[in-house]
């Protein structure tokens, strides 16, 4: 398949990125309702802003920008393991193996060396990284930063309760300095 000719090529967002990220949480290429309203995590069941709410405060019912602005001020950043792909509907496991393209990691990691923790939403995110991106990276850099899998926070992913998947998402909180009580 020529990248030229794909049909339904998917592109992911820009990373939202504040001015001292410590964890980057990745997807891995936004689904149908995200890339339509041009947000991380837009579909009304999609768990990860309920899970951002019970970890470091940052409320599902401030606007969009301003949740991303309160991310970054506690240190976490996002984005999303393919830049490009193709995948018709909003799964992952209908991403076209061989449309995959990573995002630029050597550029934002470079760019951003206070990322201590990537912290993978879900097991397409951390196979496309772990495939396209880990080989690539100098080994140096590899070893300063931790990965941490996660329950994907999709609305398809139903074999973890809120509770189950709310457990293993704390482990983001190891590497984020303590949130001061309001």
């Amino acid at each position: 398949v020529s990248m030229s000719t794909a049909t339904n090529l998917l592109s992911s967002f820009a990373p939202a990125i504040g001015g001292n990220p410590i964890v980057l949480i990745l997807g891995s290429m936004p689904g149908e309702v995200s890339l339509r309203l041009g947000q991380y995590y837009a579909h009304p069941r999609n768990l990860f802003w309920q899970l951002m709410s019970d970890l470091v405060d940052v409320p599902p019912s401030l606007v969009y920008d301003e949740r991303i602005r309160e991310l970054g001020e506690r240190g976490i950043a996002l984005w999303d393991s393919l830049k490009h792909c193709q995948r018709p509907g909003s799964l992952d496991q209908h991403i076209v193996r061989v449309t995959e393209v990573p995002n630029d990691f050597m550029a934002l990691l470079t760019e951003h060396p206070t990322i201590r923790a990537i912290a993978f939403n879900g097991k397409k995110s951390e196979a496309a990284f772990r495939r396209h991106v880990q080989p690539s990276l100098p080994q140096a850099m590899v070893n300063k930063l931790h990965f941490q899998g996660l329950p994907s926070s999709s609305p398809a992913n139903a074999g973890l309760t809120y509770e189950q998947k709310l457990t293993r998402w704390r482990v983001i909180l190891d590497y984020l300095p303590a949130i001061p009580a309001k």
